[in-house]
């Protein structure tokens, strides 16, 4: 899967248990941190195969559930402890949604069902030795996805991505834009502080 769609499933599944849960929408800070979160293995994972060669393919470290659990738990508590255990959820959720999601994607674009992507070190994926750094593979793979876009090539898959890309935009909507709200606030508190300063 793509970043932005772990990112959308992630921030859907959280808001989805906010409201059922708590009846309340996602603070700036949970959303922000259950879309860091859904994105996480893949920003550990493949830097370190695709530049450093440190895994022979980008499912490694990040991915792997021996890594994911113990790493919930460390963030659960200290979010606990801080007293946020709503950002503590919403990092678990995001990490935990990511591995099955590529697993799905997997059956959905290859057929195959490959749970190994998160069982590292006790099974490796294998891949082809790194030949391009991080950018340049990203930057390959996206145009191949692009140019199938631009095709009109689109997929049931990519469909279901776009209607979910929709309804995550509306619900982040209804959920008022957190993070965008925050940073707006944020900026509203700052100004009369910095024309009340420059005036002077």
């Amino acid at each position: 899967m793509w970043p932005w769609e772990h990112a959308i499933v992630g921030y859907l599944a959280y808001s989805v248990c906010c409201h059922l849960l708590f009846r309340d929408s996602p603070g700036g800070l949970e959303a922000f941190v259950v879309v860091l979160a859904s994105t996480l293995p893949d920003l550990i994972d493949k830097p370190l195969a695709w530049e450093y060669g440190v895994f022979e393919a980008g499912y490694a470290l990040g991915h792997s559930v021996f890594f994911i659990l113990p790493l919930s738990i460390a963030a659960g508590t200290i979010a606990y402890a801080a007293g946020r255990p709503r950002t503590g959820l919403a990092f678990g959720i995001g990490i935990f949604l990511h591995p099955p999601g590529d697993v799905l994607y997997s059956y959905v674009s290859q057929g195959i069902v490959q749970i190994e992507l998160m069982l590292w070190p006790v099974v490796t994926v294998s891949g082809p030795p790194p030949s391009r750094g991080l950018f340049e593979s990203f930057e390959l793979l996206f145009g191949r996805y692009l140019a199938d876009l631009l095709a009109g090539d689109v997929s049931t898959y990519v469909w279901l991505q776009f209607g979910l890309a929709g309804f995550a935009f509306l619900l982040w909507l209804y959920d008022g834009v957190p993070v965008l709200r925050e940073c707006l606030l944020g900026g509203k508190r700052a100004l009369p502080g910095f024309s009340n300063s420059s005036s002077k």
